[in-house]
């Protein structure tokens, strides 16, 4: 590494620790059979394993955590980062719910709603208090998770890439990377839909994750600050798989279109990161500040 530069050493010490961080991890959830063993805690701690692998290799090279982009940048690109996985989603589970390829609402969801909140209100009025409440304090928790990956990934990892190559090779190789890292869990774990084969869970996973890399790499270097990525990749997570799968009265074709797993995210992610290229020509003055 004598004649690397900074940038090359920092994405290799960053993948290197990530990947040690993860591996313990992944050994832990697969061993005991499910994402939710420990109550979730280990899944936490890997959410978290890129974002102390950012900080470590920040601080090992540079002596600080500036350039990370810790600002939150200006207000239009945090709404643009809630908004994308809010449109996409009412796009793809609207559709499927119009075309009968899934039913609205969840009538065991519903059920479920009803006994926590206590309460007999009618379906439409629970659900609408439950999306509210979902997408606003909901985001604080999501976020918890979200921007532990994010510190890294979108911190460092995506930067410094951007110093070394182009937006385009920036975002397919952060989001082969992003999409790898998912993999053991998919594939020998239970992060996936109930009734679909593992193999077409992470080809769908893997297109969708290389599709909205492209909107987590243009958002963080536009806006000079992770937590666009972080808001986005909160905001994803949590009106996919806490509001808008929930929701979703599933038949048999149903997983998959749905979810990370299903064919309609990968789709519209695929038109994001068709947006997001055209719109990189503005970048390279940006890229500077990142």
């Amino acid at each position: 590494m004598k004649n690397w530069s900074i940038s090359q050493k920092k994405v290799v010490t960053f993948l290197t620790l990530t990947l040690m961080g993860s591996s313990v991890l992944y050994y832990l959830i697969i061993s005991s059979g499910s994402l939710e063993s420990m109550g979730g805690l280990w899944v936490l701690l890997l959410m978290w394993t890129p974002g102390l692998s950012g900080i470590i290799t920040q601080l090992f090279y540079e002596h600080s955590l500036r350039g990370m982009g810790w600002k939150p940048g200006k207000v239009k690109y945090l709404l643009l980062a809630y908004f994308i996985p809010l449109l996409y989603c009412l796009v793809v589970y609207g559709l499927t719910w119009l075309s009968g390829l899934g039913l609205f609402p969840s009538t065991e969801f519903v059920e479920s709603l009803k006994m926590a909140y206590g309460s007999q209100m009618p379906d439409a009025l629970l659900i609408l208090i439950y999306v509210a409440m979902s997408g606003t304090l909901g985001m604080l928790g999501s976020l918890l998770s979200a921007v532990g990956e994010e510190i890294g990934w979108r911190g460092l990892f995506v930067p410094e890439l951007a110093k070394l190559t182009s937006f385009q090779n920036t975002a397919l190789i952060s989001g082969a990377v992003w999409a790898a890292w998912h993999l053991p869990l998919i594939l020998f774990s239970d992060y996936n839909l109930p009734g679909m084969p593992k193999w077409y869970a992470a080809v769908m996973f893997i297109v969708m994750v290389m599709g909205i890399s492209f909107a987590f790499a243009w958002l963080r270097l536009k806006s000079g600050s992770l937590w666009t990525a972080a808001l986005l990749h909160a905001s994803h997570n949590l009106f996919v798989q806490g509001v808008f799968t929930p929701l979703t009265q599933r038949i048999a074709v149903t997983p998959y279109i749905i979810d990370e797993f299903g064919v309609g995210l990968a789709l519209a992610a695929v038109v994001l990161a068709v947006i997001s290229w055209r719109k990189s020509a503005d970048l390279p003055a940006v890229l500077q500040q990142v």
